[in-house]
């Protein structure tokens, strides 16, 4: 006897998915469920994602479009359009635009719910009040931690990107 749970047969159409407003990333909701999440990411000229690290998840980008760079703990590359990168659960890893165009990636996390996360920090973001402890407890709850690396502040000088607007503090 089979145990799956069979997810239902579903079709998202190009523009269609909930969208997040997180400056400079923003979030497409492709697929949500409890076995995988598949988020479409936008990645403006300039943007890092602040370096961080999941407890729970494993993440599998595929690139769409423009030059994105992933730095997973002590690896480092820049993957252009049609390019994978899995960045394994436990690993410390960012990513950013490496190019001069707006970039796109599509993220498959396993297992799924921390798209979520997404979410809520579109919400946070959304306003100028919220403080870095709010930041830190949502992060705490999808098992999640940011950190400064000392490698940071190169990659940044680099690709010429706008240091992270939370979850670092120098």
């Amino acid at each position: 006897m089979d145990h799956r749970i069979v997810p239902p047969f579903t079709v998202v159409r190009p523009g269609e998915g909930r969208h997040v407003t997180i400056p400079g990333f923003g979030a497409d909701f492709k697929i949500t469920g409890a076995a995988v999440a598949i988020v479409e990411h936008p990645f403006a000229v300039g943007m890092i994602t602040p370096p961080h690290r999941h407890t729970r998840e494993d993440e599998y980008s595929i690139v769409l479009e423009g030059d994105i760079g992933f730095r997973s703990d002590d690896a480092e590359a820049v993957v252009g359009p049609g390019g994978y990168v899995i960045k394994p659960r436990g690993q410390l890893h960012a990513m950013w635009n490496a190019g001069q165009v707006p970039g796109r990636i599509i993220e498959i996390i396993i297992p799924g719910g921390f798209e979520e996360y997404f979410a809520e920090l579109g919400q946070l973001t959304a306003t100028d009040t919220t403080t870095p402890a709010e930041f830190d407890d949502l992060a705490a709850r999808y098992g999640l931690t940011y950190e400064y690396p000392d490698w940071l502040d190169e990659v940044i000088a680099r690709y010429h990107l706008d240091p992270p607007t939370h979850g670092t503090t120098a």
